[in-house]
């Protein structure tokens, strides 16, 4: 009877319309980057390639694209329309330029060229709201993310055009409501512009998309949750993701771990190696750094994990034989006993061993000042090292996060300029033209680190 009840239960899970898990999955992802008529964004392409990638992994048709003009833009989104029909789930994901012209919001292909209000109407744009009643109207649950509330210079070329001087023109994108099985998340709050970050990276808001939105037993509502706690701390509050949601019942995009009282029987383990197996596979020659750290943001504890982290040692340090050991020797209790304040203390860290701290992390790629103190931008930083090594990221050092961390072997390059930091005034040329530059407010660290810090650190260029 018990076994019954189980299998009874199941199949309501599965079946119901509210059910976590899928049957019919469809996703738009598109990314447009490479503007011909105003600059190009450094991102847009990436952030998407990074979300198929994820999505196809929890079992998405993903309609993909990067860098379309109008004409293949719509051809996709036709695509997309047909295959969402009779969708459990359809997922809407754009990356790159949008505007809000009047309240409404449009997408921008590569080959726009907006001068007015009317060439913004007449389809050089792509109309938003009319874009997902077309082709999204029949799925059971909607999901759109916008990732496209930049700094856009098309904004300006519109509100200075005589035909169209009292339009309201807004850089950022205007409020939506989303109808009835509806989410729809943007990047930042309505009429804000959103960080970038660095090139080559994903942006903050489509990091935290793919740290969150597919974790194994994840409700939508929550991942987007620590959606907005993320991309808040990252950017030090400079930007807070905004949404609206009229979803009827729990989705799951990865119901892998839902909890027992909604599936009595879990997925079966071999099934989720195989599609860690496959995911490994797909990345593990690349020479991409965002795409190794998309594999270490979806499987934190992956079985692939410290050849994903010495591969991207590799990448940062080029050519040079500098090898650092991440992993291998650190007490297994590292990766389960949580540091906080208490235990930091413990340590009994003084200013110099804090300073060391901080540029050990600029050494490993996450940029941070050397100031001795630390303030909450080296609290996100540290949490950003901690989830990168797979340890409980609160934050804090305990005694064995602390040795883990001393036992990293750090670029000579970077450990060799540490060394004068204390001396800024002795070392730095006073004609402006030598090889170390400023680090932030008052330490001069080398070139090494602040690259690491740029391609890894998290330091954010406005869209």
């Amino acid at each position: 009877m018990r076994f019954l009840l189980a299998a009874m239960s199941l199949a309501a899970f599965v079946f119901s319309g509210h059910a976590a898990l899928a049957d019919k999955r469809v996703a738009f992802v598109v990314g447009n980057a490479a503007y011909k008529n105003v600059p190009q964004l450094p991102n847009p392409a990436i952030d998407a390639k990074s979300m198929a990638r994820v999505l196809r992994n929890v079992g998405f048709d993903v309609v993909e694209g990067s860098n379309l003009t109008r004409d293949a833009m719509t051809a996709k989104l036709l695509e997309f329309g047909k295959k969402s029909e009779g969708a459990d789930v359809a997922l809407f994901f754009y990356a790159g330029h949008g505007i809000a012209v009047n309240g409404t919001n449009y997408l921008l292909p590569i080959d726009a060229d907006l001068k007015s209000e009317m060439d913004v109407k007449l389809g050089a744009a792509i109309n938003v709201d009319l874009t997902l009643e077309q082709t999204m109207a029949d799925a059971k649950v909607k999901l759109v993310f916008l990732d496209a509330c930049r700094d856009n210079p098309f904004a300006a070329k519109i509100r200075s055009a005589k035909a169209t001087r009292s339009v309201n023109v807004v850089s950022g994108l205007a409020e939506m409501k989303s109808g009835e099985g509806t989410l729809i998340a943007f990047a930042t709050g309505p009429g804000q512009t959103a960080l970038d970050g660095e090139a080559g990276t994903n942006s903050p808001f489509t990091r935290a998309l793919l740290a969150n939105i597919a974790s194994p037993g994840l409700e939508i509502q929550q991942a987007m949750t620590k959606v907005r706690a993320q991309v808040n701390d990252e950017t030090n509050k400079a930007q807070l993701p905004w949404g609206h949601t009229n979803l009827t019942g729990t989705v799951y995009l990865n119901p892998a771990a839902a909890s027992t009282t909604d599936v009595a029987t879990p997925m079966p383990v071999a099934q989720a190696g195989e599609v860690e197996l496959e995911f490994w596979r797909s990345i593990k020659d690349t020479n991409k750094i965002e795409e190794l750290n998309a594999y270490l943001t979806n499987y934190p504890n992956g079985t692939f994990k410290p050849l994903a982290l010495a591969r991207i040692a590799a990448l940062q340090d080029g050519p040079s034989t500098t090898t650092r050991n991440l992993t291998a020797g650190v007490d297994p209790a590292t990766f389960t006993d949580a540091a906080d304040q208490v235990s930091e203390d413990q340590i009994g860290l003084d200013k110099n061993q804090r300073r060391d701290v901080q540029r050990r992390l600029s050494g490993l790629g996450f940029d941070v000042k050397a100031t001795g103190k630390f303030d909450e931008e080296t609290r996100s930083v540290m949490k950003r090292w901690q989830a990168a090594r797979g340890y409980p990221a609160t934050g804090y050092l305990n005694k064995l996060q602390h040795k883990a961390m001393q036992s990293e072997i750090v670029s000579s390059r970077v450990s060799s300029s540490d060394d004068s930091e204390d001396e800024p005034t002795r070392h730095r040329s006073s004609g402006g033209g030598g090889s170390r530059r400023a680090h932030g407010g008052g330490g001069g660290m080398a070139g090494p680190g602040a690259v690491f810090g740029h391609m890894m650190g998290g330091l954010f260029g406005r869209r």
